[in-house]
């Protein structure tokens, strides 16, 4: 099975063969290499701390295929990346939140969750059926959509990560996807150039604590 953790490694030495134009291989591998070596730092750890516990329940779920779940450090990195770990940050297009979730996109995951069979601690089912904008400041309630759209984005793209966060930043209908291409935006191909970057720091450092861990 294909995901995002296989995909990252494989962005992080440009072995993957893409089936672009040159145009958009050159500006994607532009874009991995550019953020190749993001640290994430203690501090942003820290940082995290607060919604660690979010992170790795809604991450466990597998929404849309058995044993399909989402890497927990993986929505870290998305979590870095789009918000700077801010759960109170609204972009410019009016993203908000943790994950930057744009309200529409927000309100019609959550509908999607609350007509599902699972069932969940830290968030109400009823309050996804309403999802308002101050929900999307609520941190247990923007990771659950987070973990839920990224797994959403995984199963439908097959664990393409550039697709995937094209998905996520340009909208999972954009007519560049339907023909199995990242979309062309520098801001999206930046996005996914600093998610694996950060994705790859973490799990990095990850491997560090369990080698200074063992006795």
């Amino acid at each position: 099975m294909r995901n995002t953790y296989t995909l990252a490694i494989l962005f992080s030495i440009s072995t993957l063969l893409l089936p672009f134009n040159n145009t958009e291989a050159s500006e994607l591998r532009s874009s991995i290499d550019k953020y190749k070596g993001a640290e994430v730092s203690s501090r942003t750890l820290r940082q995290l701390e607060p919604y660690n516990e979010y992170i790795d329940y809604f991450s466990q779920f597998t929404f849309f295929r058995k044993n399909h779940k989402v890497s927990s450090d993986f929505i870290r990195a998305l979590i870095i990346a789009e918000s700077n770990v801010d759960p109170n940050a609204v972009s410019p297009k009016n993203a908000m939140g943790l994950g930057q979730i744009i309200l529409t996109t927000g309100q019609e995951a959550a509908k999607e969750i609350s007509r599902s069979r699972f069932s969940f601690k830290y968030v109400d089912k009823e309050k996804l059926k309403n999802l308002k904008q101050e929900d999307l400041f609520d941190p247990a309630t923007n990771i659950l959509l987070t973990c839920y759209l990224i797994s959403k984005y995984n199963y439908k793209f097959n664990g393409r990560l550039e697709l995937v966060l094209s998905a996520w930043n340009a909208g999972e209908n954009h007519k560049a996807l339907d023909n199995g291409r990242p979309v062309p935006y520098e801001e999206t191909m930046n996005l996914i150039g600093k998610i694996n970057g950060y994705y790859i720091s973490l799990l990095q450092k990850k491997k560090q604590i369990s080698i200074y861990a063992r006795p």
